[in-house]
C-alpha cells in the first residue's frame, strides 16, 4: 500500500509543474488546441470506477492524470456525466458482459478500445483479458488525444506480435554505463532496497506507455556479486516497483558465477555440482521475486566465460541454466554475438557458424538473441544471415538504442529506418516475403516463443536519453517491439507529436529532418558498405587507419582493406563466402554485382577505385561525394531547427541546436579524416566542387580522446 500512494502522488502531479527539460519525454500530455478542448468537453466523460488492484489503479491514474493534462480534470462517474463515460475493464466483469466485445482475441496482454452505448450514455470501453491489457490501453487511449485524433467512435484492437519486449541495460554495479552517454545509471545499487528512487515509477511508465514488459537490470559483461544475496534483494525492490506496469527484471548471469560465488573449481556445464548450484540459485531468486523473468548470458565472446572454455556447446551451456529457471517459468537469452579466441577468417560468419549446427538442439525455454547484423551495430549492416537460418530454435533481436557507433548522444539519428531496414529484410527462407520481422515474431516458422530486446540509451541524465531525440529511439524500438511491421514514419510522427507539439508547421520539418539522419549519417561514416571504421576503444569519431593490437579483427583496416589497387571486403566465392550462409537467391544477389544494392557493396565485394556506380561516377567520386552529402544534410537540419524557434520551447530549442553544431563539426571531421586517408591509397584527385580535408592525416591520426563517456 505504501508503494500505490507514492505512486498515485507521482502521477496526479500536474505536470506542467515540470519545466520542459525533456523529463516527461513522450508523456507530457500538456493542453491540447482549444478546440479539441472545447469538443471533448461537450462529451463529459468521466471514469467509471475500477477495481482496485495496483495495475488498474495505476491504470485509472494515469488516465486522470492525462485528461487533467490535456482537456482538463475529468468528472467523477459516481457524481454523474452529461453524455459520456470511460469504462476501464479486465476480463468478463459485469460492467461489460453482454457488450458482445471480442475479449478472446486479445491474449493476455492486448486490449480493445471501443465506443459503444450504455443506458443511453456515449461509453468508451478500455477493456483487456487482463490488467495490464487496461493499462495498455489508457496509454493509447491518450496518444490519440495527444495527437489529435479523434476519440468519439473508436473501434481498436491492438495485440502485441511479439511476447517479450525488454530493454538491456549495460549497466555496472558502480552505476557506470557501458557505451552509455547520459550520465550514470538510472539504478542506484547502493542505496536499494532501502530506498527506490521515485524516477523508477516514471521509468516504469514510459515503458508501459510502449508495451515494453521486461528489463535486464545489469551489462551484458556481468559480474557474479549481481547473483549474491544482497543484490537480489536490490533487484526484487525493483521488481515490485516495476510489477503494476507489467515489467518483469532479469539478470545478465556470469557463466564463471559457480566458481566466483559458489566455492566451486569449475564451471562446467555437464558438472553436477555446477548444475545445482544453477538449480538452487534459481531457486533462491525466484523465492524473493516470484515473477524473475530469468537470464541473459554473454558467453565465450569479448574474453567473457563460457562453455566452450570445458569443451561444451552453446547449447550445453544455454540448456542447463534453461533447466535451472524452467520449472518457475524463467527463461534464458543466450547472446550469438560470439567469436573466439583465434581469429576467424571473417568475424561477420563466426555466428552463424557457432550456432547454426545446433538448431533444434535448445530448450523450448531458451531464446537465441542475434543483433540485427554479423558484425558488431554498424551504421549499417546487412541483416545477419542467423535470421531465417534456424527455423527449430527461438530467434530474437538484439537492437542497439545507445549509439555506440552513431555520434554518441550529440548526432540527431533517429534509429527507426535502420531499425525498419532490418526487420524488412527478406531472408527468403521460405520463399518470397520470408522477412525477418516474420523470423521475430514466430509466423514464418510457428515459434510461440518470441523476443526483441534494446540496449537502452537511457541513464541519470534529466532528459533520460542524453539528447532530446534521442528518447524517440526508445520510443520507436517500443512501438516495433509491439509490432516489427508498423511504419517507422508514422512513429516518428506520433512521437513529434507527443514530445513536441502537434502544430504541422513543425510537425511535418522535423518528421522529415528524422526519417533522413540516419542515411545522413551513414553517408559521413561508412558510405556505400563500409563498416568498422571508428576510433579504438571508444568508438569515437573516424579511425579507418586503426591497425596493430591483439586482433586483426578489432582493427579498422581489416574491414576496409584499402590498397592502391581497391577497397571493400570480398565475402563472395572468391573472398571468404560470407555470402554462402544467406539463403541461395539472397546471397546470389549479394555476390552479383549487378544485383546486390550499392549500400552494401563494400561490405560484399573489393573493387578497384575506378569501379563505376550507377551514377556513373568511380567509386572513388562516388565515395567522396556520399560523404560531403552526409555532411550538407547535416548543415540542413541545422537549418531547419533553427527556423522552427517559434514552436519549440527556448531550453529545448536550445540543447538541440547545440547538439546540432556540434554534430556539423563531428560530420565535417568523419568526412575530413576518412578522405584524407583513403586518398593514400586511391591516389586520385578530389572530384569537382569536392573541397579538400581542414586538416592534414597526420593532425587526424594524432587526437586522442582518453575520457571519451562509455568506455
Amino acid at each position: 500500500m505504501r508503494f500505490l500512494a507514492l505512486v498515485l502522488g507521482l502521477l496526479l502531479l500536474a505536470p506542467a509543474a515540470r519545466a520542459e527539460d525533456g523529463y516527461d519525454l513522450w508523456l507530457r500530455y500538456k493542453p491540447v488546441a482549444e478546440s479539441a478542448r472545447v469538443a471533448y468537453a461537450a462529451r463529459a466523460a468521466a471514469i467509471a470506477p475500477v477495481a482496485e488492484t495496483p495495475t488498474l489503479t495505476v491504470a485509472r491514474a494515469e488516465l486522470e492524470r492525462g485528461l487533467t493534462g490535456l482537456v482538463g480534470q475529468p468528472a467523477s462517474a459516481a457524481a454523474g456525466a452529461r453524455d459520456g463515460v470511460i469504462l476501464l475493464a479486465s476480463g468478463a466483469t459485469p460492467a461489460i458482459t453482454g457488450l458482445g466485445l471480442p475479449l478472446k482475441t486479445l491474449g493476455e496482454e492486448g486490449y480493445l478500445i471501443r465506443t459503444v452505448t450504455v443506458g443511453g450514455k456515449a461509453t468508451t470501453v478500455i477493456a483487456a483479458n487482463r490488467d495490464i491489457g487496461v493499462l495498455y490501453g489508457v496509454f493509447r487511449y491518450l496518444s490519440l488525444i495527444q495527437t489529435g485524433q479523434s476519440v468519439d467512435k473508436l473501434d481498436i484492437v491492438s495485440v502485441p506480435k511479439v511476447k517479450l519486449r525488454m530493454l538491456n541495460h549495460w549497466d555496472n554495479l558502480d552505476r557506470h554505463v557501458e557505451r552509455g552517454y547520459s550520465g550514470q545509471s538510472i539504478f542506484d545499487w547502493w542505496r536499494l532496497p532501502g530506498h527506490v528512487d521515485p524516477r523508477m515509477v516514471d521509468y516504469a511508465r514510459a515503458n508501459a506507455s510502449l508495451g515494453i514488459n521486461g528489463t535486464v537490470l545489469n551489462n551484458v559483461n556481468a559480474k557474479a556479486d549481481s547473483l549474491t544475496a544482497p543484490f537480489i534483494a536490490k533487484a526484487a525492490a525493483l521488481a515490485d516497483t516495476f510489477r503494476p506496469y507489467g515489467i518483469k527484471v532479469y539478470l545478465t548471469a556470469r557463466f564463471s558465477s559457480p566458481m566466483e560465488i559458489g566455492g566451486l573449481k569449475t564451471a562446467d556445464p555437464l558438472d553436477p555440482a555446477v548444475r545445482a548450484f544453477w538449480k538452487a540459485k534459481a531457486d533462491e531468486i525466484y523465492k524473493t521475486i516470484p515473477d524473475f523473468g530469468g537470464f541473459l548470458v554473454k558467453a565465450n565472446s569479448e574474453g567473457q566465460p563460457g562453455p566452450q572454455d570445458y569443451g561444451r556447446t552453446h547449447v550445453d551451456g544455454a540448456n542447463m541454466l534453461a533447466d535451472a529457471v524452467g520449472p518457475h517459468g524463467g527463461v534464458v537469452f543466450w547472446r550469438a554475438f560470439v567469436y573466439s579466441h583465434e581469429q576467424p577468417e571473417d568475424r561477420a560468419k563466426q555466428g552463424y557458424n557457432e550456432f547454426k549446427p545446433f538448431d533444434g538442439q535448445f530448450r523450448d525455454n531458451v531464446v537465441i538473441q542475434v543483433k540485427n547484423g554479423a558484425i558488431d551495430f554498424q551504421p549499417r549492416e546487412p541483416f545477419h544471415p542467423l535470421f531465417g537460418a534456424m527455423p527449430k530454435t527461438n530467434l530474437g533481436m538484439e537492437f542497439q538504442i545507445t549509439k555506440e557507433y552513431l555520434g554518441f548522444s550529440t548526432h540527431l539519428v533517429y534509429l527507426g529506418p535502420m531499425f525498419e531496414e532490418t526487420l524488412a529484410s527478406d531472408t527468403m527462407a521460405k520463399g518470397k516475403g520470408s522477412t525477418v520481422a516474420k523470423v521475430i515474431d514466430g509466423s514464418l516458422d510457428g515459434r510461440k516463443l518470441t523476443a526483441m530486446a534494446g540496449v537502452a540509451n537511457i541513464g541519470s541524465d534529466r532528459n533520460w536519453s542524453g539528447s532530446q531525440f534521442d528518447q524517440a529511439n526508445w520510443y520507436v524500438f517500443g512501438r516495433l517491439a509491439w509490432d516489427p511491421e508498423a511504419g517507422t514514419q508514422a512513429i516518428a510522427q506520433d512521437w513529434t507529436r507527443m514530445t513536441f507539439g502537434a502544430d504541422p508547421r513543425l510537425v511535418t520539418p522535423v518528421v522529415s529532418m528524422m526519417m533522413g539522419s540516419r542515411e545522413a549519417a551513414v553517408d559521413y561514416m561508412t558510405p556505400l558498405g563500409l563498416h568498422h571504421q571508428m576510433g579504438e576503444g571508444h568508438h569515437y569519431g573516424p579511425g579507418p587507419w586503426v591497425s596493430g593490437g591483439p586482433r586483426a579483427d578489432w582493427t579498422s583496416v581489416y574491414y576496409a582493406k584499402a590498397s592502391e589497387t581497391g577497397i571493400g571486403f570480398d565475402r563472395t566465392a572468391t573472398g571468404s563466402n560470407a555470402t554462402a550462409q544467406y539463403a541461395p537467391a539472397v546471397g546470389a544477389c549479394y555476390a552479383d554485382l549487378k544485383c546486390v544494392d550499392e549500400k552494401d557493396l563494400l561490405w560484399f565485394h573489393h573493387l578497384p577505385w575506378d569501379y563505376r556506380l550507377k551514377s556513373g561516377d568511380t567509386l572513388w567520386d562516388g565515395m567522396v561525394k556520399r560523404y560531403g552529402r552526409g555532411v550538407s544534410y547535416v548543415d540542413g537540419m541545422n537549418r531547419t531547427w533553427a527556423g522552427l524557434a517559434p514552436y519549440v520551447d527556448a531550453r529545448r530549442h536550445r540543447e538541440v541546436s547545440d547538439y546540432l553544431k556540434i554534430q556539423r563539426a563531428e560530420a565535417q571531421w568523419w568526412r575530413d579524416a576518412s578522405i584524407a586517408w583513403f586518398q593514400t591509397f586511391a591516389k586520385r584527385p578530389l572530384p569537382a566542387g569536392e573541397p579538400a580535408p581542414n586538416h592534414t592525416l597526420e593532425y587526424y591520426k594524432a587526437l586522442g580522446f582518453p575520457f571519451a563517456p562509455g568506455i
